[in-house]
């Protein structure tokens, strides 16, 4: 019968990339201390390489997608209040 799949947080990750980048042990010792795959641990060490712990971390993206919805509220705001800026400044001058 097969295991369940784990899963593991940014901060895990990063604690095992970090021991097989400072290379005191081989990526097979550092897998079976963690009773982890070595092709998991080496990708880890390699995605460490390439950008550090935020790739391990999902919040970045949802933070990047929050942003992107905040700014398109608010420039949806900016829009409403220009045209009723426009609105208001032709019903002064008519009224004028």
């Amino acid at each position: 019968m097969s295991r369940k799949r784990r899963q593991h947080d940014a901060q895990f990750k990063l604690k095992v990339a970090l021991e097989a980048v400072k290379g005191l042990k081989t990526i097979s010792q550092i897998a079976s201390d963690y009773n982890l795959h070595p092709n998991l641990v080496s990708s880890w060490k390699k995605q460490l390489l390439e950008g550090g712990s935020s790739l391990f971390s999902s919040d970045a993206a949802r933070q990047q997608r929050d942003q992107e919805t905040r700014e398109a509220e608010l420039y949806e705001q900016i829009g409403r209040l220009k045209m009723e800026l426009e609105w208001l400044k032709k019903k002064v001058a008519s009224v004028e």
